[in-house]
């Protein structure tokens, strides 16, 4: 870490997407910015209190799974069986530990789930049933599917299925929203993160989200992949994606932009530009990521019309935003 120790850093995001000024109420765009004050606040505290980058991570995250507002935890999406199923990955940069979980239908909290996984087994990923029996036997909140239940996403998966559409990202498709023109912030890759380094100079990274509307056959995405929507090196970068997961797996997104910090000696936004602005883009994928370096620098880098996002550093004011600067 060199001669100095560094201070904090610390950045969240809550989705991606065709998110436009001109679709979102002057009510809705306040609640998303005091959510993602919140959350940035929980888990800037933690760091400021001299707590690790993981603490603050989970923090974080955490509090936005417990929001209807984002697509992950309480406010997830419903599978075309009318499920609501969950992913979650967190990442450790100094021990490259890692945990993740998929298809999880009863946890409060998945990304509690995916960091017991990384610190209570020998695993990296566990599934479905599987991950939920763990869970128990972890002690982490076990609650009815009913939780997660909320009307605006049931009725987005009435509208996918009267449609057929298929599986439909947040952001596809206008009719997807109940609420009309007010909930277009809907049609966005609805997922959550935050990336953290604290005051040891130790980075982590984490994900979480409720997939995609409509999704059939066990759909997984990017987000509870390693290396793909979550990866953290002390070496190099923290990073937590959000996007349309498909190419962000084929692409390794996350940990492209690490290796290209520490192969290429590339600085973090330069890194995370290659990846985001040109490799996705001549793909056709679209998103964005959050990342942080061990330096402490920040890259809040997407290809869409606005990300929820928020990042601060010590000594610094924070700065929240949504749309395109």
């Amino acid at each position: 870490m060199g001669e100095r120790a560094p201070g904090y850093a610390f950045a969240i995001h809550g989705g991606a997407g065709t998110i436009l000024k001109a679709n979102l109420s002057d009510k809705k765009e306040a609640a998303y910015l005091a959510k993602l004050a919140e959350a940035l606040a929980a888990g800037e505290a933690v760091l400021a209190g001299g707590g690790t980058a993981l603490d603050a991570v989970t923090s974080a995250i955490t509090l936005m799974e417990d929001s209807p507002l984002f697509n992950a935890g309480k406010g997830a999406v419903f599978t075309a069986e009318g499920k609501n199923e969950m992913d979650a990955s967190i990442m450790d940069g100094a021990t490259l530990n890692a945990g993740a979980v998929s298809g999880v239908t009863n946890v409060r909290n998945p990304i509690l789930l995916a960091r017991a996984v990384m610190e209570q087994s020998r695993h990296v990923m566990l599934q479905g049933k599987g991950a939920e029996t763990f869970a128990a036997e972890a002690g982490l909140e076990i609650v009815d599917p009913e939780y997660f239940h909320t009307e605006r996403r049931w009725q987005q998966l009435q509208k996918a299925r009267e449609q057929k559409t298929g599986a439909v990202l947040d952001h596809d498709l206008e009719f997807l929203d109940p609420e009309g023109p007010d909930g277009l912030d809907d049609h966005k890759f609805g997922t959550v993160g935050a990336v953290a380094l604290d005051r040891e100079g130790n980075l982590a990274a984490g994900t979480s989200t409720g997939g995609m509307t409509n999704k059939a056959w066990g759909r997984v995405g990017d987000s509870p992949i390693i290396g793909a929507g979550t990866y953290a090196s002390n070496t190099s970068c923290a990073v937590s994606a959000t996007g349309a997961g498909e190419y962000f797996i084929r692409a390794t997104v996350a940990r492209s932009i690490c290796a290209l910090m520490e192969y290429a000696n590339l600085p973090l936004e330069v890194a995370a530009d290659k990846i985001i602005m040109q490799q996705l883009v001549q793909m056709g994928g679209n998103g964005g990521i959050i990342s942080l370096d061990r330096d402490g620098n920040i890259a809040l880098v997407f290809n869409t019309e606005g990300m929820y996002r928020a990042a601060v550093k010590e000594g610094e004011e924070p700065v929240i935003g949504i749309y395109k600067e």
